[in-house]
């Protein structure tokens, strides 16, 4: 198949990859507040779609570690080539799909690494793989992010509902963190962009190298951030509403106080990772902090077998991923026809997925009845005044 041809199939293949990535994780800024009621479904998703977009422009730093950092160069060049890394992107939207399906909060990121990892592994060799990166860079963040940002939300959490404590019937005033999460919410939406737009705009930089479009090492160029941008832009506005129903109820009943909580510390754990180059899951820090929350509110219950479905999701993306990613590269070594294959398989795949899901169809008009009692459950009554003692 001719180069060109194969590096516009993978650019189009990464950029839907992007779109997916948008819709899964929605969740991870708007969750608690469509849970609150602090803002409503279609205004939450058009406004996160929005910060995403310019969230995307601010840093670069993460597309740098994808496209320089996981996969290793050889005498000739980076060990990728354009149709392995068009078979690993069907390996992360195949399980992005799948989890989208069941509710999942789980990892795009994660299922990107799989993907190309699990496809440079069949074309290469665990030579390709450069371990110390992936460690630094992927499976240490991953493990302590969403601790961090856990510890983070249940001390501000604490912290919120001790300031806010109620004294001689007069009212708590807790209810203004509603408004409190329209702020921290876009802060989490931004910096959502920041990081996981930038994971595509590795993956395409990485393409160009692999074709030998580009030099090795140099800067993401300003027509992928763009691209790359409104795609994440365009598939947040679609939200994500399956997962965005696990994330604002599943785990725990959200206040306006804990969401904020976990939303600012969400939001802290993103931005700072993404200055240094962490390619972490938002998604992983965002449910870390939900439950986070959830244990410093006084009388709020975790749902554990939630979290142990979610749990069970994030170990498995990686190597789920990774194994459909190779077995996508064993056919891609077929040459066209393995390339046509791989289309016509996966495009198969995501259609099925999605007509499944049809049948039992979660979208804006029926996410807020499962959540609006959390809204109203905020609202706190003045304390009746004490009736006077008539003397007998």
């Amino acid at each position: 198949m001719d180069l060109t041809l194969i590096v516009v199939l993978v650019i189009a293949l990464a950029l839907f990859f992007d779109f997916t990535n948008g819709f899964h994780d929605t969740a991870n800024a708007m969750a608690t507040p469509i849970a609150t009621g602090a803002l409503k479904p279609k205004v939450a998703v058009g406004l996160a779609a929005i910060l995403n977009l310019v969230g995307a422009f601010l840093s670069t730093e993460v597309a740098k570690t994808i496209s320089g950092g996981i996969i290793k160069e050889g005498d000739g060049g980076v060990l990728i080539t354009p149709e392995l890394i068009f078979a690993g992107l069907i390996g992360a939207i195949v399980w992005n799909m799948i989890t989208w399906l069941l509710g999942l909060p789980s990892s795009s990121s994660h299922a990107l690494f799989g993907g190309l990892i699990g496809a440079a592994l069949v074309g290469f060799g665990v030579g390709a793989i450069d371990f110390a990166v992936v460690m630094s860079k992927v499976i240490l963040p991953a493990l302590l992010a969403p601790l961090t940002a856990g510890l983070i939300a249940y001390t501000a959490t604490k912290l919120a509902y001790a300031i806010t404590r109620r004294y001689d019937g007069k009212p708590d005033g807790r209810d203004r963190f509603r408004h409190a999460q329209i702020f921290s919410s876009s802060l989490v939406a931004l910096a959502h962009g920041t990081n996981d737009a930038q994971k595509t705009m590795g993956v395409i930089t990485l393409t160009l190298v692999a074709a030998g479009l580009q030099p090795a090492g140099a800067e993401v160029q300003l027509w992928v951030i763009v691209t790359c941008a409104i795609a994440i832009a365009l598939g947040t506005y679609m939200g994500g509403w399956r997962i965005i129903k696990t994330l604002g109820t599943g785990l725990t009943d959200v206040k306006p106080a804990q969401g904020f909580a976990a939303e600012t510390a969400t939001a802290a754990t993103i931005l700072a990772s993404s200055h240094v180059g962490f390619a972490l899951s938002t998604t992983q820090v965002a449910s870390g902090s939900v439950i986070g929350s959830g244990l410093g509110r006084r009388g709020s219950k975790v749902r554990w077998r939630t979290a142990g479905r979610i749990g069970v999701g994030w170990l498995l993306t990686l190597p789920a991923a990774g194994g459909v990613g190779a077995l996508a590269a064993v056919v891609a070594h077929l040459g066209v026809i393995g390339i046509i294959i791989d289309t016509i398989v996966g495009v198969s795949v995501i259609a099925g997925i999605f007509l499944w899901s049809r049948r039992n169809e979660i979208s804006h008009h029926n996410v807020v009845s499962e959540v609006a009692h959390s809204g109203r459950a905020v609202k706190i009554k003045r304390n009746p005044k004490p009736k006077k003692k008539v003397a007998s």
